[in-house]
């Protein structure tokens, strides 16, 4: 049987098909009941059919393919059944591992109406395995388009538009040699496969929209090498599993891949050093509801490691992706409630699918030049509006709320922006003047990404991102308290909503990497704020880089050490502000018996967690990294007086609930955010102000210190230095540990060199003996040349000799072969006229002439009469002529045996010349030139020229 395949006419055919039977059927859509149909027709058929199967590319059909399944018999090329394809409900191929793996089976319904519907379960064979996949790729293929009639049940009805999403996950599984699959492990979005293991694909779809629709089964698992690839280059991978998980909402499919096929090759073949490979997967699913399949195809990267590769650092999280499918009703019917009502009913046709990568490429709207920022979760600053967030009810904002565009309306500060980044690119170490002005009026969304990066000067950040690498395979003490707060950080967020999802995953990686880098403050509620709204704008490992800026250079991790001592100080700047600045205000709180530190400590929470929308908060950070950590001053104080009145008319609880709750809805639009950054840019804080405040509060703390008792002093000094006496401690032992292992890794290394400085003098000794026996070689060689050249001299002069002997010998028989050919030449010319004279005598007598035919040819009659009435002179001429004529063909004789003595001649001397020639050309010859030049040389001889 020949592989299947081939077009006719708007059809798929197939050949060595073998028809087995139908049986009637109760639930077409039963795997279950098709199975059992299928084994017991295999097991028990007699007289199976051979067939041949044409299957139309499309529903709709075309001029001989109407959209029918035909049975053609091959012998007489008639049809033996037909079936409508879309009456065609379910296909299913036999289970891999059993007999009945290279059998397929369809169902199909019959009857006009749905109460009299029958439904039929249709077996076949095949005479080779692949060509069960390929035939149920080709029932996919037929039921990508409807046709028009079976969707348009009448015009009267409004169509209307509806979109389903759905989570696609893809994890790839390796064979581990021990009789099961582990996962591929993943680096930045980059699967990481090795050489010459069978894989296995494996993807989990659930639907997360509102629109619920149930996915029937899968109706083939495709991948191929590469991006943007078309329909007809993917290839069908082998199912081994589909169906919902447990809880019914997670419809997983598995596949085994077969890394060996020519078409894979790509990915069997290890991929060079800082390069990676493409590849798609798609499946293609039945969807209740929607008659013709649904492909999610999913573009990703990898890179191909050796055989034995071991991975150390990797996630092994799932690629996830959000695919949109917008849907339109064709009717008012439903889809069949039950398995016995009318299959063919269709309700929704898919009018586009979509994937949320696509999405976002649509919606970026510009990219200047030297935007380094291409970070997958882009959608991520496209945060969609909750529904709380318009409401102005006691509920506070969720964290990660508020939309953020990347349109920028005006063109002349975008135009500004690029001048000053193409000015800030050639001169890293000096930012431009320009700056400070342009981050007051708020950085271009698309642009704080590599912004931020500059401002906190993180444009050489490699030994940074390294250490990244490797802090986040090591364990920290504070990784429960990290997983609690990821999951309350940016809940409104798509990014971070997702419990396990890829942003939820990065967060905690840098969270976690952080406490152990920083190991003094370790983790502390606020950093996986800040960390989450940098991982909205780069990839993790920059977003790491710039927190450890921003916590080391911006002095905001001195807020956290000691006590919390900086932090205390920053309350008691930000009342004396307060008093000075706001005396009504500050004079109101107090009235109410609310403590500024109450105030302030409200304040920072409501920053470090983000009650505010993003973009505000993306606002208050380009000021932060522009000018500094003061800014933070001139957004309260912002934010006070914006508020002044509200606060002014509110008791105490009303007070407390305004922060939380009202405070920041009032900066719900772009409008409000950009006047209060204009608000907190024109405070009047200035650093000579904090200054003074510091050292009140400086002054005042030591007034306390002298005024508290000095037990109790002495006792919290004592409990402070025996906390640091632990940590030194602490970090003591650990320097030990790190001491001894460096001691047990110098004596390991210290070992091997040894063995390599003994094997080095072993070596070395038999480098020596070598060299020796190599010198003594060479003497000994050296004789042998100079006796060889003595020899070689002999012998040339004895070729010279015979030369010049040969020379001598062919010249005379050149000469002897000139004389023989020009004696040849002059008797021929004598034959020649003695023969042309005769035959003009012959031809002057009227009788002689008629022996002559007109070509010349001697035609002589055989003589009738007597020869006594002869005449003797012509006898006699008639001998004469016959002499002639034997004299002329001895003369020919001698004249070919002349000729061949000539050629004999002419080949010798060739043959004699060659052999000259060669004897020239041996290499023994030029051996003996060689020798001969370089003795003559040494003689004063010239070499004669030949």
């Amino acid at each position: 049987m020949s592989l299947p395949g081939n077009m006719d006419e708007g059809y798929t055919t197939f050949n060595g098909v073998t028809y087995l039977g139908c049986a009637l059927v109760n639930a077409p859509r039963s795997e279950v009941e098709i199975y059992r149909n299928m084994s017991i027709l295999n097991e028990q058929s007699k007289q199976a059919i051979p067939i041949e199967l044409y299957i139309p590319r499309t529903s709709e059909g075309n001029v001989r393919a109407d959209g029918v399944v035909r049975l053609v018999d091959p012998g007489t090329d008639s049809d033996i059944a037909c079936y409508k394809i879309h009456r065609i409900l379910f296909c299913a191929r036999g289970p891999s591992d059993s007999d009945e793996k290279m059998c397929f089976a369809f169902t199909c319904s019959h009857g006009d109406s749905p109460d009299s519907a029958i439904f039929q379960c249709h077996v076949f064979r095949c005479e080779i395995q692949e060509a069960v996949a390929k035939i149920l790729y080709s029932f996919a293929t037929s039921f990508r388009r409807l046709p028009k009639a079976a969707v348009r049940t009448a015009s009267s009805i409004s169509e209307a538009e509806v979109t389903a999403i759905f989570s696609v996950n893809l994890e790839f599984k390796e064979d581990d040699g021990k009789g099961s699959y582990s996962t591929c492990p993943k680096d930045k979005n980059i699967f990481k496969f090795r050489c010459d293991y069978d894989k296995k694909i494996v993807i989990s779809v659930t639907q997360t929209g509102n629109k619920e629709l149930r996915i029937e089964r899968c109706f083939g698992l495709l991948l191929s090498p590469g991006r943007n690839v078309k329909d007809g280059d993917m290839h069908l991978i082998e199912m081994n599993s589909m169906g919902y998980s447990s809880d019914g909402r997670t419809y997983t499919i598995s596949g085994n891949w077969d890394i060996s096929e020519d078409c894979f090759k790509v990915l069997n073949s290890e991929t060079p050093k800082d390069t990676r490979v493409f590849l798609t997967v798609a499946v293609d699913l039945v969807i209740c509801g929607i008659q013709e399949p649904v492909r999610f195809g999913i573009e990703t990267k990898a890179k191909i490691f050796p055989h034995n590769e071991r991975f150390w650092y990797f996630t092994k999280k799932p690629h996830q992706e959000l695919f949109h499918v917008k849907l339109k009703l064709n009717c008012g019917i439903g889809m069949p409630k039950t398995e016995t009502d009318a299959p063919d009913v269709v309700q929704y046709e898919v009018v586009e699918v979509q994937s949320q990568t696509q999405i976002d490429r649509q919606k970026a709207g510009m990219s200047l030049q030297g935007l380094k920022h291409n970070r997958q979760m882009s959608e991520g600053v496209h945060s969609p509006q909750e529904p709380e967030e318009e409401s102005d009810g006691d509920e506070p904002l969720l964290s990660g709320s508020g939309m953020v565009s990347k349109e920028v309306m005006d063109d002349n500060l975008l135009e500004a922006w690029h001048d000053v980044l193409v000015k800030w690119q050639q001169n890293l170490s000096q930012r431009p003047k320009q700056v400070q002005q342009l981050a007051r009026k708020g950085i271009p969304e698309a642009l704080r990404g590599e912004v931020w990066q500059l401002l906190a000067g993180c444009h050489d950040n490699s030994e940074l991102m390294e250490a990244y690498r490797i802090l986040i395979t090591k364990d920290s003490p504070t990784e429960g308290v990290i997983q609690r707060d990821i999951n309350r950080t940016f809940p409104a967020h798509t990014f971070f909503k997702q419990s396990g999802g890829l942003g939820q995953d990065s967060l905690y990686r840098i969270c976690k990497a952080y406490s152990v880098y920083d190991e003094e403050i370790g983790y502390v509620q606020g950093l996986s704020f800040l960390s989450a709204a940098l991982l909205l704008h780069m990839p993790e490992e920059q977003a790491f880089a710039v927190l450890v800026k921003i916590c080391f250079d911006y002095e905001l991790r001195d807020l956290f050490k000691q006590g919390f001592e900086v932090l205390h100080l920053k309350f008691y700047q930000l009342e004396r502000l307060m008093q000075d600045l706001m005396s009504d205000l500050f004079e109101h709180f107090t009235e109410m018996g609310l403590e500024i530190h109450m105030f302030a400590s409200q304040w920072f929470l409501t920053l470090f967690t983000a009650k505010f929308p993003l973009f505000l908060v993306f606002h208050i950070l380009d000021l932060f990294l522009c000018e500094g950590k003061d800014i933070i001053f001139n957004v309260a104080m912002a934010l006070l007086k914006m508020s002044r009145k509200d606060l002014l008319a509110l008791d105490f609880e009303g007070i407390l609930k305004y922060f939380r709750v009202h405070m920041p809805k009032k900066y719900r639009t772009e409008e409000a955010a950009r006047e209060l950054m204009a608000a907190a840019v024109n405070a009047k804080v200035t650093s000579k102000k904090l200054k003074k405040y510091e050292k009140e509060y400086i002054t005042m703390k030591e007034q306390e210190m002298q005024q508290e008792d000095p037990i109790e002093r002495m006792e919290r000094e004592n409990k402070r230095l025996v906390e640091d006496n632990m940590r030194l401690e602490q970090e003591n032992d650990d320097l030990a540990h790190e001491l001894v292992d460096s001691k047990l890794t110098l004596k390991s290394e210290l070992d091997e060199v040894q063995d390599q400085n003994k094997e080095m003098k072993t070596d070395l000794a038999k480098s020596k003996k070598l060299l020796k026996d190599t010198q003594e070689e060479k003497q000994r060689l050296e004789v042998e040349t100079q006796q060889v050249k003595e020899m070689c001299r002999k012998e040339l002069d004895r070729l010279e000799s015979e030369n010049s002997r040969n020379t001598v010998i062919v010249a005379d028989y050149k000469q002897i072969c000139t004389q023989l050919s020009e004696r040849l030449e002059k008797q021929q010319t004598a034959h020649r006229e003695e023969l042309s004279r005769i035959k003009s005598l012959v031809k002057s007598c009227e009788t002689c002439s008629k022996m002559f035919d007109a070509d010349g040819k001697v035609n002589l009659p055989e003589p009738k009469m007597d020869p006594e009435k002869l005449n003797p002179k012509i006898v006699d001429l008639q001998q004469q002529i016959r002499e002639l004529e034997l004299e002329l063909a001895q003369t020919k004789l001698a004249l070919v045996e002349s000729e061949c003595k000539t050629q004999d001649l002419t080949h010798s001397l060739n043959a004699a010349v060659s052999e000259i020639q060669a004897s020239k050309n041996t290499w023994f010859t030029k051996t003996l030139n060689s020798i001969k030049e370089v003795a003559n040389t040494h003689t004063g001889k010239k070499e004669p020229k030949d």
